[in-house]
């Protein structure tokens, strides 16, 4: 049995940072072999050697280092922007992907979900600001970058699009994981970039601003893939 760390208590003593990291990596290691259910404070006590007091000082409750070990370790880092809108979109797809079908976050994601429904009230909400936020801005920007020309209607279709993306690869990567990864990252991409398209078109043919770079909506209009 492994030997728990008593963290010593005393006022104003900073939190040891190496007690935190193996808590975190202990939630994300039981997360991917038993499941969110199982990933008890106890276990995790057990598996990362730290005593459950030191554990509550820090958290006070498994959701909340369930969602720091999911998301609070990931990296926030936006794909570049290039002048190639589908390919941006497809890099878009992958970073989504990768992120949701890892295993801790397969396993934690449904369990939060349903724990919030019960827990703290706006959970999700203050989730979504700490790790979706300053990403859904990324992407927002990515998408105005392609109408300069309609800032108020791209901002509108990036919104939409993300949301979009967002919702599609939760439920590819619970589901499927990193099966047909490449088909279905082609495919969603395609999809959107055909959106977001026909979301500025149609906004240009209301204000009759219609440029050759960007084609008139038709409802007939179809892309490989989508």
């Amino acid at each position: 049995m492994t030997e728990q760390i008593q963290e010593p208590v005393s006022a104003g003593r900073p939190r040891d940072p190496r007690l935190d990291r193996s808590i975190l990596a202990a939630t994300r290691d039981l997360l991917g072999e038993v499941g969110y259910t199982k990933t008890t404070i106890s276990a995790i006590a057990r598996r990362s050697g730290v005593a459950t007091p030191a554990i509550y000082r820090r958290w006070s409750s498994k959701e909340e280092i369930v969602e720091e070990a999911v998301f609070g370790v990931q990296d926030a880092t936006t794909p570049p922007a290039t002048d190639d809108l589908l390919a941006d979109l497809n890099t878009w797809a992958r970073m989504f992907l990768a992120q949701l079908a890892d295993p801790p976050v397969r396993a934690a994601l449904p369990g939060l979900i349903s724990s919030y429904q019960h827990s703290r009230i706006n959970a999700y909400d203050d989730l979504l600001a700490r790790s979706e936020n300053p990403i859904r801005l990324a992407f927002v920007d990515r998408i105005v970058a392609e109408a300069p020309d309609a800032p108020e209607a791209a901002t509108a279709a990036g919104n939409e699009m993300f949301d979009i993306l967002v919702a599609t690869t939760i439920v590819r990567g619970l589901t499927r994981g990193h099966q047909d990864a490449d088909a279905f990252c082609d495919s969603t991409a395609d999809t959107l970039a055909f959106l977001v398209r026909a979301r500025l078109a149609q906004q240009r043919e209301a204000v009759g601003t219609h440029t050759p770079e960007s084609p008139r909506y038709s409802p007939n209009v179809t892309t490989s893939g989508a």
